[in-house]
């Protein structure tokens, strides 16, 4: 089975209130899902959608029990027949390097050594933590808590909760523990979930212990291939590409942090300081010698992210740049939603999660409401109804670009090749796509200037153009109009 070409994250509080009560939900997701085929979307990645008592719900309480802010079961069943139906699959959010402190396990756990829940988490008295050099940690991009271990009321041990001390994390290393995560991934899988964006992918072991999430994620594989054999996992593992490699034995995908700061940087100082597209074919390298079949799954930015309208000040050609970027080079991508109507944010979180602006406020029955926005109101984005019919509008370019993307076989294999095309201006960024006997020239034009690009075997056929006036000035000689962007045949 092919895997997605185009994905979308779906931050659910935020997406679509469909009945009234301010809190975005499954209803309001199978309701839109219209809009999304329509985009090119093929796949969905959810928040978590499981029992939670906070409004991100990376915390669960029970792994079996969707959380009524976002409806019952049989709505999610819908969602999940209605998506299949449109050639749109479903991937589940699974959060399982902690728990809530609130989870029955974990309030057994605490009830003392001689408890059976005891091991499915991490207790060690002060004196072990103290002896093993473990008492803090370094700062990584995906948390920046230096003391991983907490006190728990009379329990003379403490616990290890990475993220925060009402997120214990479980301990991998205890059978039941790992038997319980399967039979959960499976339940899902059974249902017609196509696959998990696997939460803390890097920390299912702490980090004395990394080198065992290797195996974890193979074994994890395998037993979801019993429920599912194309079953698609996307690891959240933010690291250097060598510490990266190793988790393609086990997941199909993982998130390319590194790519996205770079894009984000060149975009914005509208130069190529950082040699983009070698950087890039030098990080695929390292992945292939692990997994011939890794997909890097490459994105702008995501929900733990400032949001890449803000990173460009709101800047519609620079945003239209970054959309060039992602939607040509190689991988998977992966659209956080609202991007595409250059939705703002900057942390806290809650002001990278907003809600989806579908309307002019007077009249938006779907905007959810439960938080009051500070950036994405109507007189700073414009709504999706006021960009749909505007062939100049940031949603249409990202249509008319997704459109390129799976009408190209070059640029729709997430498995294709990238190659750099020799060129010395730091305003260009230029390559070949390579899939299956098929190579498109590539070239973006990141600055405000016009630009020439010249190569001796340029080819003379457009495919694509975003903008008019780019034309050949001579054989060989090509001229870009300023933030534009060519496909050549």
């Amino acid at each position: 089975m092919a895997h997605p070409r185009i994905c979308y994250e779906i931050f659910v509080r935020s997406f679509c209130d469909s009945n009234g009560d301010n809190i975005g939900d499954l209803n309001g997701i199978t309701s839109k899902l219209d809009y999304l085929q329509d985009l090119g979307v093929e796949a969905l990645w959810l928040s978590p959608i499981l029992l939670s008592p906070s409004y991100h719900k990376y915390d669960v309480v029970d792994y079996y029990a969707i959380d009524p802010d976002y409806g019952t079961l049989e709505d999610f069943k819908r969602l999940l027949s209605e998506a299949h139906a449109r050639g749109i699959r479903i991937i589940m959010d699974l959060v399982i390097n902690h728990t809530s402190a609130n989870h029955p396990w974990f309030q057994e756990s605490v009830k003392g050594k001689e408890s059976p829940y005891r091991q499915f988490y991490t207790w060690k008295s002060p004196e072990d933590i103290e002896r093993l050099g473990i008492a803090t940690r370094e700062v990584t991009p995906d948390t920046w808590d230096r003391n991983p271990w907490h006190k728990w009321r009379q329990n003379t041990e403490k616990y290890y909760g990475l993220f925060w001390k009402g997120m214990p994390d479980l301990n991998c290393d205890h059978p039941p523990v790992r038997q319980a995560i399967y039979e959960i991934g499976r339940y899902w899988l059974n249902m017609g979930v196509d696959g998990f964006r696997l939460d803390a992918a890097r920390h299912i072991y702490p980090e004395w212990e990394e080198h065992k999430n290797y195996d974890f994620w193979v074994e994890f594989r395998t037993e979801m291939q019993k429920a599912n054999p194309d079953v698609y996992l996307v690891g959240e593992v933010w690291t250097a590409a060598e510490n990266i490699a190793p988790y393609f034995k086990g997941l199909t995908a993982n998130f390319n942090f590194d790519l996205s700061l770079a894009i984000q940087k060149i975009v914005a100082k509208e130069r190529d300081t950082v040699q983009l597209v070698a950087t890039l074919a030098g990080t695929r390298a390292v992945f292939f010698q692990t997994s011939p079949q890794f997909i890097d799954a490459i994105m702008l930015t995501n929900h733990d992210q400032v949001r890449i309208g803000s990173v460009m000040g709101g800047n519609l050609n620079r945003l239209k740049v970054a959309a060039n970027l992602l939607l040509t080079l190689p991988g998977q991508p992966y659209l956080y939603y609202g991007e595409e109507l250059g939705m703002l944010g900057k942390k806290p979180d809650e002001y990278i999660r907003e809600p989806f602006l579908w309307d002019y406020r007077e009249k938006d029955r779907h905007r959810a409401r439960w938080m009051q926005p500070k950036y994405n109101k109507s007189n700073t984005v414009v709504p999706l109804v006021g960009q749909i019919n505007d062939s100049n509008s940031l949603y249409n370019h990202y249509k008319r670009l997704i459109q390129l993307r799976k009408s190209q076989p070059a640029l729709a294999d997430i498995h294709g090749e990238i190659e750099p095309l020799p060129n010395e201006d730091p305003r260009l960024v230029a390559f070949i796509r390579k899939s299956n006997g098929q190579a498109v020239w590539v070239i973006h034009n990141l600055s405000a200037k016009s630009v020439k690009f010249s190569a001796a075997n340029l080819p003379a056929q457009f495919i694509f153009s975003t903008h008019s006036e780019t034309k050949f000035l001579k054989i060989g000689i090509l001229s870009l109009e300023p933030y534009s962007c060519v496909v050549l045949e």
